[in-house]
């Protein structure tokens, strides 16, 4: 077998099983040609070859276990992949493929708190039609002030930990809004968009906003939460988000927001200290304390 194969080169079918006898490695402590064949429903040779490959591609990460017929991860173990903490956890609790959900099981018991807010099937896939074919959409919309019937030009997805919205041009409204998906009881196409409508002329949708949240200054023991949010030595995190949703992360990471950190500690262990630069973004009202600033 080449040494001088790369992950580019090949399928994305076998990539898929190579991450996941990384994954098995690493996370769980063994992996066997067995696991594999169970995973994906492949041959035994099958199996054997990806195994072999991955051996190939990361020569340092495995060694073969005789008694029990498997492989686990060296102390010189490197990933090859490039995981995310996100991909990871929804692996570890659900064990979902690209495909149907499956039934494996990592042996690890992962709880994750359900999100009770659960958009129906037919509506999501309605409106992501719309947004993949760039098309206006009429719905039937219940909020807090009533039911109501508008089209909208949607063009986004967000979920704020809570719930899902789309991002949407409101003709209604005529401006930009966020729509929360559970709430619309039905969608039919509408024609066909502007093109002021569209995604580029959202100004909050494109604007990137920089956060500097820093450990809540009121605390008394800061450490715990310079390791929960891994901070560096400058104990500045920076983060990136879109104008349109710098209310929703404030408000689900809670971020005291007020001017002078005056909100408890214990609750808020995170401050935002550079607000300023918030000016002009129309849903801080969800954020805590910046009702607090003075205009």
């Amino acid at each position: 077998m080449s040494e001088s194969i790369t992950l580019s080169e090949l399928p994305r079918k076998q990539r898929d099983r190579l991450a996941f006898i990384e994954m098995q490695a690493w996370f769980c402590g063994d992996v066997s040609r067995q696991n594999v064949v169970s995973r994906f429903a492949v041959k035994t040779a099958a199996a054997t070859r990806d195994l072999a490959l991955y051996r190939c591609l990361a020569p340092q990460n495995l060694a073969f276990n005789d008694n029990r017929k498997c492989y686990h991860p060296t102390t010189g173990f490197t990933p090859l992949f490039d995981f995310n903490t996100e991909r990871v956890s929804t692996w570890l609790s659900h064990g979902f493929g690209d495909e149907e959900p499956l039934a494996w099981n990592t042996g690890i018991e992962c709880s994750i708190t359900e999100q009770l807010s659960r958009p129906k099937l037919n509506h999501l896939a309605a409106i992501c039609r719309a947004i993949k074919q760039e098309q206006p959409a009429e719905i039937e919309y219940q909020s807090l002030n009533g039911k109501s019937t508008r089209v909208i030009v949607p063009f986004a997805l967000h979920n704020n930990a809570q719930r899902w919205h789309v991002r949407a041009f409101d003709r209604k409204a005529n401006e930009f809004r966020d729509f929360v998906l559970t709430r619309i009881t039905s969608v039919t196409p509408a024609g066909d968009a502007a093109a002021h409508e569209k995604s580029g002329e959202d100004d909050q949708w494109n604007r990137k906003v920089e956060l500097e949240l820093v450990p809540h200054p009121n605390l008394e023991r800061p450490e715990p939460v310079i390791l929960d949010y891994d901070f560096d030595d400058t104990l500045v995190k920076k983060v990136k988000v879109r104008a349109a949703v710098a209310g929703y992360a404030l408000r689900q990471w809670g971020v005291d927001c007020s001017e002078s950190h005056t909100l408890n500690p214990r609750e808020h262990q995170l401050w935002l200290r550079n607000r300023a630069v918030l000016y002009g973004v129309p849903n801080l009202k969800l954020a805590h304390g910046y009702e607090d600033a003075t205009e």
